[in-house]
């Protein structure tokens, strides 16, 4: 569908204030590149394409935030959907996007701006985005419907475990009590840890995994919104990420990867140059389920381990993103 672009007023009607958050692009059209890029240009919505065929024309990828393909096992940045599946997919992502279009069009801003950003001022930029969302009414809308509950004391017991062999360091996530749930003393705990390494003068190496049935199911729910000034919640955030020390840890560092990574639990362990994954291990952004974004670096360590494209589909769609296709991918490595 075209809209006249030359008319600003109307093409607000394409994007998060309007009733049309995705422009679709065929990319058999003639002119499928061009159309892309008009709707990048002259509209705040989420671009699109989709290839039916499943030829995976070669399109410059620049314009779009997301390629669906039907071809098996598509080369990046293109994401696989069957063919008798797309309807339905491209059903659930507008449905998945409408429930929060504020939240969807700044992920797509910060997404955009943090390809041509350095690591850490990309970091930077999804703080803020996420600082935005805290104080809106979709975040609000859903911690009102979630019944989140209170806040309480941290139960007793560390949050994380680090032992030393030699010239190499393991970090284990110590709480699978709560599924390594990432609460602040997790988080503040695991960077400390982290901290250490990097100042290390022998300049160890770094193993990061986790106990219990699973890597983490992300942040602790009762968290989200807790904070009362975002200005400081902005500054911690960004001086305590745990994905920038992995970052900056460079090829001395490797996650090892089970069960459920969830939000900030993949978020995370992106950052590391070494992702091995077990059988059964799975991937999920849910944020925008809530109204916002990932908060942890996802828009950041995930575009640059997978690809903007990739890491915009795990948003915009909320699904779980299975062991096979996440090493299709290059998320991870299936482990020996």
């Amino acid at each position: 569908m075209e809209t006249d672009l030359a008319d600003h007023l109307g093409a607000e009607a394409f994007g998060p204030l309007g009733d049309r958050q995705i422009m679709w692009v065929d990319c058999a059209a003639t002119d499928a590149e061009g159309a892309a890029r008009r709707y990048r240009r002259g509209t705040r919505a989420i671009v699109a394409g989709i290839d039916r065929a499943g030829t995976c024309p070669p399109l410059d990828p620049a314009s779009f935030d997301m390629l669906l393909t039907t071809a098996k096992a598509p080369p990046s940045p293109w994401v696989a959907v069957a063919a008798a599946r797309l309807d339905d997919r491209i059903a659930g992502i507008e449905a998945h996007v409408a429930h929060a279009p504020l939240a969807a069009g700044i992920a797509i801003d910060v997404a955009r701006a943090c390809d041509h950003l350095p690591f850490d001022l990309g970091m930077a930029m999804e703080s803020l985005g996420y600082s935005t969302l805290l104080a809106g009414d979709e975040f609000r809308a859903w911690r009102s419907r979630a019944r989140v509950r209170a806040v309480g004391e941290e139960g007793g017991g560390q949050q994380v475990r680090v032992d030393r062999t030699g010239d190499h360091v393991t970090i284990t996530l110590a709480r699978p009590d709560t599924r390594n749930a990432m609460r602040a003393a997790m988080r503040d705990a695991l960077h400390e840890a982290l901290c250490a390494v990097l100042d290390d003068p022998s300049l160890p190496d770094m193993t990061l995994r986790a106990a219990g049935a699973c890597f983490s199911t992300g942040g602790d729910l009762a968290e989200f919104g807790s904070a009362h000034d975002m200005a400081q919640a902005h500054a911690i955030r960004t001086l305590r990420s745990c994905a920038a020390r992995l970052h900056a840890l460079g090829s001395r560092a490797r996650v090892e990867l089970h069960g459920a990574c969830i939000g900030s639990g993949i978020e995370i362990a992106a950052a590391a140059a070494r992702r091995i994954a077990r059988p059964g291990a799975f991937f999920q952004l849910p944020e925008l389920g809530m109204g916002l974004i990932p908060g942890a670096g996802g828009t950041v360590s995930l575009a640059r381990a997978i690809g903007r494209h990739r890491a915009n589909y795990m948003l915009l769609s909320g699904r779980r993103i299975a062991l096979a296709e996440a090493v299709q991918w290059g998320l991870a490595e299936m482990s020996a």
